[in-house]
């Protein structure tokens, strides 16, 4: 039987779709399963995976995968199942009970061969250990490059680098469009090269976006801050989660439909008077420090 899997949004949740990978594969051993994404590339040598095609540059795809063969389709959108909306369960196990999966705590897998673990380290040069961060997110059209719904305040990661730096190389995954922080390395690469570089790393600090995901996905712990989003939904145990300070304002929720607060920092939403509302520094690098 072939299993067409298809995943929609960001590279964040591709990474998670690798767990649901493994829980497809125990309960279909014998199916041949087939991803469609738009990041195929986190899929590359997954022994769970037949083959990962990307939206968009399917050709031949009902020919090969579908006409004359035993097919089942999963390609709903968890986002939209009431246990989502309610943050009821983590997305996960939403994620495998929409397909009417078991979900028996399957964690995301990265799997980087040996000669690119060589190769993309060549391409990295530090001379202290590593601390690597992410602290914005989102698409490169948005408006508002910090949202304060899911970034780590600008003003805030400046800090906690200032206290790093001396002892540590800061690799900062960034795009050209993003906020840059001074004392660090700008670092934007292919996918397979973050993650290697990731791998390398000592310490992590990162917000709700991929690289916390990647990290995981490659047995590592690391601290991760969050506003919006829920730990509990789209996080992990094994890390350091820093939850936001309680708000101290009543946002104004004009927009808000399935989630209580939009991604990509909606401004009239804000429930703190300032930034600096948001995080306690000390707690980060306390947890940092560990």
């Amino acid at each position: 039987m072939n299993i067409i899997f298809q995943i929609d949004g960001g590279l964040g949740k591709s990474i998670l779709a690798t767990a649901v990978c493994e829980a497809i594969k125990k309960q279909y051993p014998e199916s041949q399963l087939y991803v469609v994404t738009a990041y195929p590339d986190v899929f590359l040598c997954n022994p769970n995976v037949t083959k990962a095609y990307m939206h968009g540059n399917t050709h031949y795809f009902y020919k090969d995968v579908i006409e004359g063969q035993k097919i089942k389709a999963f390609i709903h959108n968890p986002y939209f199942e009431t246990s989502f909306i309610k943050q009821e369960k983590h997305l996960l196990e939403t994620w495998c009970e929409m397909f009417g999966l078991r979900y028996d705590n399957e964690q995301p897998n990265i799997y980087l061969t040996e000669r690119e673990i060589s190769f993309y380290s060549n391409q990295f040069s530090f001379q202290k250990p590593l601390m690597v961060i992410q602290t914005n997110g989102g698409a490169e059209n948005q408006a508002n490059k910090y949202s304060w719904a899911r970034d780590i305040p600008t003003y805030l990661a400046q800090q906690v680098v200032n206290e790093f730096s001396e002892t540590y190389d800061i690799a900062h995954i960034r795009r050209k469009d993003q906020l840059a922080l001074s004392n660090t390395t700008s670092i934007e690469t292919s996918f397979r090269a973050l993650a290697t570089l990731i791998s390398l790393s000592k310490k992590r600090l990162f917000m709700d976006s991929f690289a916390q995901h990647t990290a995981t996905a490659l047995g590592l712990d690391s601290v991760v801050c969050w506003v919006a989003n829920n730990p509990n939904q789209f996080g992990y145990k094994s890390n350091t989660n820093i939850i936001a300070n309680p708000e101290t304002k009543a946002p104004e929720l004009k927009y808000a439909q399935f989630l209580k607060y939009n991604i990509a920092g909606e401004l009239i939403e804000f429930p703190y008077n300032h930034e600096s509302e948001i995080f306690n520094l000390e707690n980060i690098i306390e947890a940092l420090k560990k």
